[in-house]
């Protein structure tokens, strides 16, 4: 059986779209089609190649979708042909099965446990994880990390509670889930910062109290003028070393500073360290520490009690033969979230 699919030949170069042949399902793993996939800046940062050079060129990308299961191999139990799945990067229940490995004619094509940019694809039991039939596809690829990581950096990561200041500079993507969890955690007041005024408006949609444009404002000023003081919880998701320097000016003595946003593999960032010997922390998180098969069932329910509705964090949606012109279109900074449909 052969997929379209997106392939990643080369660095810093367009995908390229073929079709490749699927592999026998072989211990723990599964087969399901894809219905709907997210496009995440990890992705763009492959292609950029932000943790230094590919060793596994050529290979298929996108690690958050939502999908339907088409058949399982041995051993698998928690999914059944017919299920409705999230598909996730973190792994949930289930076998840890070994990585996929396509083919394109004469050449292999490597893959992960999971990938997404293509309509069928073979995956890790323990990268999905069932829900309702009925649940909107795209919906389920916001949770497979949008809304997971987002939540989970500021409830787990951060441990922010009630009546605490935030700040999280870079809302679009992740950082828009991270607003979205400040916000639901009783976090006050939510700041958002960005360069981009549509994505400061879009994160005043789902929680944001105040915003800070960089172009604009200067973010100590601006932090200073709105709290009189530094914030309890930073949150970077821009990855830039020098952001991350203005991020740990604001965050408080007793603060925490949390980076979501991945920096590239030759940049640095230095500090004094003495703050974090009298309680400030700096710390990074994967994936928001979630668990992926307790944490989506949750964060359904709050969605089916109307607590939030994620679908409008979406801008930009296009077929996988689009996929290039999307690409650009995120790296313009025009795109929020940007959701391929198949």
């Amino acid at each position: 059986m052969k997929t379209p699919a997106a392939i990643l030949i080369e660095q810093r170069k367009p995908l390229l779209i073929d079709e490749v042949e699927l592999p026998a399902l072989g211990y723990g793993q599964v087969l399901v089609q894809v219905k709907a996939s997210r496009i995440c800046g990890s992705q763009l940062g492959e292609i950029e190649g932000v943790k230094g050079p590919d060793k596994y060129l050529p290979h298929l990308l996108g690690h958050e979708g939502g999908g339907i299961v088409v058949e399982v191999g041995p051993e698998v139990t928690h999914v059944c042909p017919g299920d409705h799945v999230v598909l996730h990067w973190r792994s949930g229940a289930g076998i840890q099965a070994a990585p996929s490995k396509y083919r394109l004619g004469s050449q292999t094509v490597n893959a992960g446990n999971i990938t997404t940019f293509q309509n069928i694809t073979v995956v890790s039991e323990n990268r999905v994880t069932k829900v309702p039939v009925g649940t909107d596809f795209e919906v389920a690829a916001l949770l497979a990390d949008t809304l997971t990581t987002g939540f989970g950096a500021v409830t787990r990561d951060a441990r922010v509670t009630i009546g605490e200041a935030v700040v999280v500079i870079g809302v679009g993507g992740i950082g828009l889930g991270t607003v979205l969890g400040a916000y639901l955690a009783g976090a006050h007041p939510v700041i958002a910062v960005d360069v981009h005024d549509h994505k400061l408006a879009k994160a005043r949609e789902y929680g944001a109290t105040q915003t800070i444009n960089t172009r604009r404002q200067n973010l100590a000023e601006a932090v200073q003028s709105i709290l009189g003081g530094p914030a309890d919880a930073v949150f970077d998701v821009t990855g830039n070393a020098a952001v991350i320097g203005e991020a740990w000016k604001v965050t408080g003595p007793k603060g925490r500073l949390v980076l979501v946003g991945v920096m590239r593999h030759d940049q640095q960032f230095s500090l004094n360290t003495l703050p974090l010997h009298h309680g400030k922390v700096l710390t990074g998180t994967e994936g928001g520490s979630s668990e992926p098969h307790l944490d989506i069932p949750r964060y359904l329910r709050m969605i089916r009690d109307s607590r939030f509705d994620p679908r409008g964090m979406i801008s930009h949606r296009g077929s996988l033969a689009e996929i290039n012109a999307l690409i650009a279109t995120m790296r313009s900074g025009d795109a929020i979230h940007t959701m391929l449909c198949f």
